[in-house]
């Protein structure tokens, strides 16, 4: 049986998503983040299975993998029938990985910057002038997300995959914190959220 630890607003919603989409069994355990109390993330029963005390953390029986892109490939490759990621065609294989790498590479990048001068980083290591910086840099990746989406349904080959996941996610990330994003891409966004996956998974976060 799979364990997903994870907590609400974090990348681990990526992998609950992820999870729903595949249909596998799982269990959720919600990690309270900072924490060295019950159920923390500094508590050394949680570091044991994932030292950066960070979420989200997948352990499938005695394999653990703690990325949250990894966790979505493998459970993409946990269940091949859902069609969640290319596997014959080394093109659209290849096209998937790039846009999977784009996403954590580039797009989500900015977000995460910001998320670390704003409340993450200790405060003497916080620039508040790295704000024009960070929007500089979204906006470049905003510009080439919608070159490599062109207005398509889904990202990969017009059939929803786990890329769409990564892109969505990170754009309601973006929507969430301020950022400008285009109406198309909010409009993309919205559909995927409308998934109803996504809809159970956002019961359970």
């Amino acid at each position: 049986m799979i364990t997903l630890y994870g907590a609400k607003l974090t990348r681990s919603f990526r992998a609950l998503w992820a999870l729903e989409e595949a249909e596998l069994p799982y269990n959720y355990i919600k990690i309270k983040l900072g924490s060295d109390q019950i159920n923390g993330s500094r508590t050394d029963e949680y570091k044991r299975i994932n030292p950066q005390g960070k979420i989200p953390t997948l352990v499938d029986e005695q394999f653990t993998i703690t990325e949250s892109a990894a966790i979505l490939n493998y459970i993409a490759a946990r269940a091949p029938n859902k069609n969640l990621m290319p596997v014959d065609d080394i093109y659209l294989k290849a096209q998937y990985d790039e846009m999977c790498f784009f996403v954590l590479a580039e797009l989500e990048q900015a977000l995460w910057t910001h998320s670390k001068h704003r409340f993450l980083l200790p405060k003497e290591l916080r620039l508040s002038e790295i704000k024009l910086t960070i929007e500089y840099e979204f906006a470049k990746s905003i510009k080439a997300l919608q070159y490599y989406l062109n207005d398509k349904e889904f990202a990969i080959n017009n059939h929803f995959t786990m890329a769409d996941i990564l892109i969505s996610h990170t754009l309601h990330w973006a929507e969430n914190a301020k950022f400008s994003v285009p109406d198309n891409l909010k409009e993309y966004t919205y559909r995927m959220y409308q998934r109803s996956a996504c809809q159970y998974a956002l019961q359970k976060a």
